[in-house]
């Protein structure tokens, strides 16, 4: 299957899209024939895993950007095509690298995508990782496989708390990752708006989607903390948030979870989970989210991979009367959940 000549001309979004009524999306059900991608060992930047996609639909398929890591652990990113959602073919060479310094060592870790509805250019966040310090950039395309680097977001006196097994607190300096970009502008104040982190989530703000401020610091940007046990180790940025159809302004946000243990997970399980948002009032934080996850791990892939007990999601797109949400297992395939539009 040849891949779709993508330009600024070309449209996205499926041509029969339909906007969410309700919250949640769902439910979701995982696909019989997961996992749909896993790491070719004759391609070297994805020899050892392929995990945590993005995806956008661009000229009626499904474009795919995944993480994927070589036996040194360095991630890239590689890009796939679908005309179903669930078939996938590969570009055998990536079209994100390790470039900067840094970059080096760790990589190009796990890319969320969005389009900006005026000029037409695919904008990417990932994190970059130098192997001591996560740092949240920006690059930006207009055919998806040639990017150029914005570089990192954060200003790099930024200083978070990250939450470890044995419930005690790490302070983490410079670091920051996993930013989920609402592509249309705040009514209020004219902004584009960015939810990011992995320990807590922050806002960043943009006037053009590229370029990103961050207000605050740690302890005053702080737009939602966990409240349910199975967050109380972690709450991390997963998709782009949905628009839902209606006045009110509401949108729906998939994000990623992990806990310290208890209740009916055990210690160090990620799940996904949603919450809903009401953009008018951005900086209130979510005003609802589920009591239980969308997912969590329950196939053997899920619970034994390089990391274990992970599903993770940092993409989803509506094509063809359904809901595709792309998830990582065990941090080592790719697998994806279905659910139809309703």
């Amino acid at each position: 299957m040849l891949f779709p000549v993508i330009n600024k001309n070309s449209k996205d979004g499926d041509k029969n899209y339909k906007a969410p009524t309700t919250f949640p999306i769902g439910p979701f059900k995982k696909y019989k024939h997961n996992p749909i991608m896993t790491p070719d060992p004759n391609i070297e930047f994805e020899s050892a895993y392929l995990y945590n996609a993005t995806a956008i639909v661009v000229e009626d398929h499904v474009i795919m950007l995944y993480r994927a890591q070589n036996a040194a652990k360095l991630s890239s990113v590689g890009i796939a095509w679908s005309k179903n959602g669930t078939d996938f073919t590969k570009y055998k060479k990536p079209i994100i690298t390790a470039t900067e310094p840094y970059e080096e060592g760790g990589g190009i870790e796990d890319p969320r995508i969005v389009r900006d509805p005026k000029s037409k250019l695919f904008i990417v966040t990932y994190t970059a990782y130098d192997l001591k310090t996560a740092r949240l950039c920006v690059a930006t395309s207009e055919d998806l496989f040639h990017w150029k680097k914005i570089g990192p977001v954060v200003p790099s006196n930024w200083v978070d708390l990250a939450w470890i097994s044995n419930k005690n607190s790490l302070i983490r300096y410079n670091w920051s990752k996993s930013g989920a970009i609402f592509n249309e502008k705040n009514k209020e104040d004219g902004k584009y708006y960015m939810i990011f982190g992995d320990s807590q989530l922050h806002l960043a703000e943009s006037d053009d989607l590229i370029h990103w401020k961050v207000s605050g610091d740690f302890n005053n940007n702080i737009w939602a903390k966990h409240i349910f046990n199975r967050e109380n180790k972690l709450i991390e940025s997963g998709p782009a948030p949905i628009k839902m159809a209606g006045k009110n302004n509401q949108w729906i946000f998939i994000y990623n979870a992990a806990t310290t243990g208890g209740e009916d997970l055990p210690k160090d399980t990620y799940t996904v989970n949603a919450m809903l948002i009401d953009y008018d009032n951005i900086k209130q934080g979510p005003i609802a989210r589920l009591e239980h996850p969308i997912l969590k791990p329950e196939s053997l892939n899920e619970v034994e991979g390089q990391v274990n007990r992970v599903v993770f999601c940092e993409g989803i797109v509506q094509f063809k009367g359904n809901w595709y949400l792309y998830y990582g297992q065990g941090d080592s395939e790719l697998g994806v959940a279905i659910a139809p539009v309703t």
